[in-house]
């Protein structure tokens, strides 16, 4: 099984976010045996393609994972396993047992994405989501690592100004496995009045607060020292402990910058100054918006990775998008997000920089000769399905010059 995946971490800002793209030494694509070097490790992917758009684009990252080990001498398993609304419709559950079980045992996760409208109506043990919840706590992931890097390749392409846009790099630390989505109390009831009511319950315990806050600390530290505590303080129980145990912390880190701002500030200052934020710790619930905020900041959600990590055990990588049932099976999704979610898998669950590196600078090669999927697409690049996207990954891992060792 691979290694602790957060006490260790190496430098948490990826590698992608740095690089220049490597050089094209060839326009023809090497043959694959020959680029090929001795394998040396092996290790076993649990692949959970889940629904939607999401075998479409876990094909792709499996074909990149593939390639990229055959280039450093690495050999992967695969073991596909329904989750979600495939699993539903093939046993009845949304996570079915012999899921967990393979993910457990794998030295890696890669997800897809889960649920579509064929699901909305189930009760709530029977939807997709629930099995997604259900994972991430059975795998212990808490620590949840979503960059949002507007791309020099993309600026055009997000929704804000190019001044304001450009050179966002941002990494959201989002606590995965408390708060509302799994506090108790909750449920339904009726009031003293026959109204119908529902109710869920914020609760975090000072060990949650304070295991997610040392994950965020470290990674400021690894990037340019600033943190932002994301809370609601002047109002919520839960957050003023929250920001309590989050300052008795920043002791420990003298050298990072801590600061403090009320959710509903920090989503208007991601619109309007995106650039003042280097990495912002907050809540579950506050952290699935603001992530999907940020996101729309870089051109297209289709773009961004996620890592799901815990203590020990194997971690949890996916694309942060959804299953985007209404253009599954049309070849028009954006793959690069789970290709990249693969190079999170590489570095941080595996430990393979090279191998993570190669993956990173494939896909800003891609970019650079103009390739571009729907969500991304601006005149003059060239249009071209998820297939396709992959193929030119595939070309640009060949293309490149052997990683040094």
């Amino acid at each position: 099984m691979a290694a602790s995946m957060y006490i260790n971490l190496k430098p948490v800002k990826p590698a992608l976010f740095n690089l220049k793209p490597a050089p094209r030494h060839s326009l023809l694509r090497p043959a694959r045996v020959r680029c090929a070097a001795p394998t040396k490790k092996r290790y076993s992917i649990t692949l959970l393609p889940g629904d939607g758009i999401g075998p479409e684009v876990v094909s792709v990252a499996r074909n990149v994972l593939k390639l990229t080990g055959s280039l450093e001498g690495i050999e992967f398993s695969f073991q596909e396993m329904p989750m979600g609304g495939a699993a539903l419709d093939l046993v009845g559950v949304p996570l079915p047992d012999e899921t967990l079980s393979a993910a457990r045992q794998a030295d890696a996760v890669l997800l897809g994405a889960i649920g579509g409208y064929k699901w909305d109506n189930n009760e709530k043990h029977l939807k997709p989501e629930t099995g997604l919840l259900q994972i991430r706590a059975g795998l212990n992931v808490f620590a949840n690592l979503r960059p949002a890097v507007v791309l020099p390749q993309l600026v055009d392409a997000s929704t804000l100004k190019r001044e304001v846009a450009e050179g966002v790099d941002i990494m959201v630390v989002r606590e995965l496995t408390g708060g509302i989505y799994f506090g108790k109390q909750r449920g339904f009831g009726t009031n003293e009045d026959g109204h119908e009511f529902g109710y869920n319950t914020e609760v975090y315990a000072a060990n949650e607060v304070d295991r997610i806050a040392r994950v965020a600390f470290e990674t400021a530290r690894k990037r340019r020292g600033k943190l932002c505590s994301v809370d609601k303080a002047n109002v919520l129980e839960a957050s003023m402990l929250w920001r309590k145990r989050v300052i008795a912390m920043a002791a420990e880190y003298p050298d990072v910058e801590l600061s403090h701002m009320y959710v509903d500030n920090a989503a208007m200052q991601l619109v309007r100054n995106p650039k003042q934020f280097d990495t912002i710790v907050t809540n579950n619930m506050f952290g699935d918006i603001l992530s999907d905020e940020a996101s729309m900041i870089t051109g297209s959600i289709g773009m961004l990775p996620s890592a799901s990590l815990g203590a020990s055990g194997p971690g949890l990588f996916e694309p942060i998008h959804g299953s985007a049932p209404d253009i599954a099976g049309q070849d028009k999704a954006n793959p690069l997000a789970t290709v990249l979610s693969a190079a999170l898998l590489l570095k941080y669950g595996l430990g393979e920089e090279n191998a993570a590196k190669r993956v990173e600078n494939a896909v800003l090669n891609t970019l650079n000769k103009g390739f571009r999927t729907g969500d991304i697409y601006s005149a003059g690049a060239k249009l071209v399905g998820c297939k396709e996207m992959g193929e030119e990954v595939l070309k640009s891992l060949d293309s490149q010059v052997p990683a040094a060792v």
